[in-house]
Formats: structure tokens, C-alpha cells, sequence
């Protein structure tokens, strides 16, 4: 059970006095009856609750697959670019949702949004070793990649040297390649890229432990997935 101006709140529908306000004026309703007490326990879960008409969309976690285009950055807010929780629109909007694991502005592919703190930590916790997996365009045809296997000595987002853990590579092309790592240090793939004399020109992320990018998703769509998927990603 949930206090309704809590829920409303949360929902962000307004301030607790605004959402007061609106009850007083009769345009909430829990199971189609107009309600007087803001204050009023409700269970969202089976409660039909509108605001204004519109019925009140509630999860108490939400999971989200997006294929994040380039020139967008993963992030809430942002002065620049456009971010990625600013490419969601209505009902998603309303439901304050963390990046797992964030990609480059010009990197473009899976990114998982939530709001449960328990699947957050356990993505893009090091400790968790969650592969990540990359499609990679190459500048430069690929001839020796076994330096990335065992790892490379590169520079992370504090420009502080250490040494990769070891990726798995497979070659797809003269020019591309699909990079798996368990790490996720600042701009990593293509640091390592250039710690073997090469430079990406192209970043796709397509999965994230054992959870696919859906290939219905056209740059800048999402969709909601249920817990059963979201342990593909988590294990």
C-alpha cells in the first residue's frame, strides 16, 4: 500500500500541494470513484488510478532496452546534446531512471535504463565481470589482435595507466571486428584499438551479458522488458 499524493508524486504529477489541489477539485479517482483524502492508501498494483482522466501508468521497476543513436549523450540532462532519458516520451518520462552503463556520444547501441538499484549495480559493477559485447569498424585492416587478449596497457578516464583485463576478438571483416570485455573504463574499446596501432571509426554495442540488442529497435526506440529478460544481462 502507497499513500496516493506519495504515488502521484513520485509519478511526478506535481508537488504534494499541487496534487492536493487537484484532489480537491475532484480530478483523481481511485476504481472510478472521485477521491477527497490525498492522504488516502492505495495499492498501485491493482488500484485503477486516474489523474484527470488519463489513467495512471505505475511499476514499481521499470526496465528498458534503447538503441541509443549517435550524438547522443548517455546521461539525464545534458547542455549540449540530447540526452538519452530525454528520448523517453509518455508514460516513461515520469519515472526517474538510471543509465547501466553508459556509451560515447558517437557510440551507438544497447543501453539498459532503470530504476531498480539492485540490477544498476550488478551491470556495471567490475566485481559482476558483465561482458559487454562490441561491433567494431576498424580504420586499418586487422592483422594482430592477440595483444587485446591479454590485455594492453591504456589509460582510463582519470588518465591514470593500467592494464586491460583480456578481451575476446573475432574477426568479421578486413576492417571489423567484435570485441567482448568485461570492463567499462572511459572510451576502453577504442583505447585499446590504439594501444595496437589501429583507430576505431565505428562503435555498435550489441549486448550486454547474455541480452541482445532486438533488432526491431530502429536508433533512438525503446521498449520495456520484464525481469525474466533483464536476467539475460545479469546473469
Amino acid at each position: 500500500m502507497m499513500r496516493l499524493d506519495k504515488l502521484l508524486g513520485n509519478l511526478k504529477y506535481g508537488s504534494r500541494s499541487d496534487i492536493k489541489d487537484a484532489v480537491k477539485d475532484g480530478r483523481v479517482t481511485v476504481d472510478g470513484i472521485v477521491i477527497s483524502d490525498p492522504g488516502l492508501d492505495v495499492n498501485p498494483e491493482t488500484s485503477m488510478i486516474a489523474f484527470d482522466g488519463e489513467p495512471v501508468f505505475y511499476r514499481k521497476w521499470v526496465y528498458l532496452m534503447m538503441n541509443k543513436p549517435k550524438g547522443v549523450v548517455s546521461a539525464n540532462e545534458d547542455s549540449i546534446h540530447p540526452t538519452a532519458v530525454g528520448l523517453l516520451q509518455h508514460p516513461y518520462d515520469r519515472f526517474d531512471v538510471s543509465i547501466c552503463g553508459r556509451l560515447d556520444l558517437d557510440t551507438e547501441g544497447l543501453l539498459v535504463l532503470t530504476n531498480d538499484g539492485d540490477v544498476l549495480h550488478r551491470i556495471i559493477s567490475p566485481k559482476a565481470e558483465v561482458f559487454k559485447t562490441y561491433e567494431v569498424e576498424l580504420k586499418s585492416p586487422l592483422h594482430d589482435y592477440s595483444q587485446l587478449e591479454t590485455g594492453v596497457r591504456i589509460k582510463d578516464g582519470k588518465e591514470q595507466y593500467y592494464i586491460t583485463l583480456p578481451a575476446q576478438v573475432e574477426p568479421t571483416g578486413e576492417r571489423t571486428c567484435r570485441i567482448r570485455i568485461s570492463e567499462g573504463k572511459f572510451h576502453q574499446v577504442k583505447r585499446m584499438i590504439e594501444a595496437i596501432g589501429n583507430e576505431v571509426v565505428g562503435l555498435r554495442r550489441t549486448a550486454i551479458g547474455g541480452l541482445t540488442l532486438d533488432p526491431t529497435l530502429a536508433p533512438g526506440a525503446y521498449r520495456e522488458m520484464d525481469y525474466e529478460e533483464v536476467l539475460r544481462a545479469i546473469g
